[in-house]
């Protein structure tokens, strides 16, 4: 009995005491090496493309690099907004707010990442709002203006896995400098759609790959323009792309989809029963796939189905 009370106090506390501890330790020497990256790369020659400034701090892939070389370019006001962040330990803004002393607000459905900044510490060390909600088009500028910012901010990021575009068409009260946008590479540089507008779309039911999703980079160009944005690159894996304000942007990059352009390779595509088929990044046979599936037709302001748009 008392090896069993002993064996249960072990796997309630003692164990994920030691799991937070040593995660701590990690994401202390992450940062470390980040910040190391990131005065190192002040010595380097002029990059050629924006992708040769990556480096991985909290960023999913090469973002953090980005992310500081633009600011180290440009000095943006100090505040963010980042939607779409699970759980935070993996984001686009959490190494500015670490490294820069930046403020910022988060967005994501759920409570993990409010639990997150809590148990961390984070809640108290940085001025970081965490907002649980499911944002659409209808609600973002409330979200925004209720969590305190407004007007000109360094950097939007968005990384919702579904209407992205339209998150960022319907954003008006925020003035980024910098947005960071997810695009569905498998749209390809030319194409420019999105998946239509539905404030309740949810990747993981809108199509059995869970591909099914986002814009193509020729729509986030077109609505960057409109905004007055330029493209000045995308990382090196496909999925983000990197605009900034003309206004602002100096002799940064100004980039056509079909030159700033990256086929991903990620293989994260779902069979019928819902298992990662570890494909799908033959675009072709990825679009066949989800060929019946409408996409918004940005030029025309209608919708046709990807079998149609992409001939396949």
């Amino acid at each position: 009995m008392w090896k069993r009370r002993i064996q249960d106090v072990v796997a309630r506390v003692a164990i994920p005491a030691i799991d937070q501890g040593i995660r701590q330790r990690t994401d202390d020497i992450q940062f470390a090496v980040g910040v190391t990256d990131s005065r190192l790369a002040q010595l380097l020659p002029p990059p050629k493309h924006l992708r040769d400034t990556e480096f991985k701090v909290f960023s999913q892939w090469g973002e953090d690099g980005i992310i500081q070389h633009l600011v180290s370019r440009l000095s943006p006001p100090r505040v963010f907004v980042e939607i779409g962040v699970d759980d935070y330990a993996e984001s686009n803004t959490r190494f500015l707010a670490m490294k820069d002393n930046w403020t910022g607000a988060i967005f994501d459905g759920g409570t993990k990442h409010v639990d997150f900044l809590r148990r961390t510490g984070m809640a108290w060390r940085w001025s970081i709002t965490p907002v649980s909600a499911f944002v659409t088009a209808e609600n973002v500028n409330d979200l925004i203006v209720d969590a305190g910012i407004s007007g000109e901010i360094g950097l939007l990021s968005i990384d919702v896995d579904g209407v992205d575009y339209w998150l960022w068409k319907a954003v008006t009260k925020v003035d980024p400098w910098i947005v960071v946008i997810e695009h569905n590479s498998a749209f390809g540089p030319t194409e420019a759609v999105t998946v239509p507008y539905d404030p309740e779309f949810r990747v993981t039911e809108a199509h059995y790959s869970w591909q099914y999703c986002g814009a193509s980079l020729a729509a986030l160009h077109a609505l960057g323009q409109e905004k007055g944005y330029r493209l000045v690159g995308v990382g090196s894996n496909g999925i983000n792309a990197f605009f900034v304000r003309d206004d602002v942007a100096g002799d940064l990059w100004d980039l056509t989809p079909a030159e700033a352009h990256v086929p991903a390779r990620i293989r994260n595509a779902r069979d019928r029963s819902g298992e990662r088929t570890y494909t799908g990044d033959d675009h072709v046979v990825l679009l066949r796939s989800m060929r019946d599936q409408p996409v918004h037709v940005v030029h025309e302001g209608r919708s046709r189905t990807i079998a149609d748009v992409f001939g396949v």
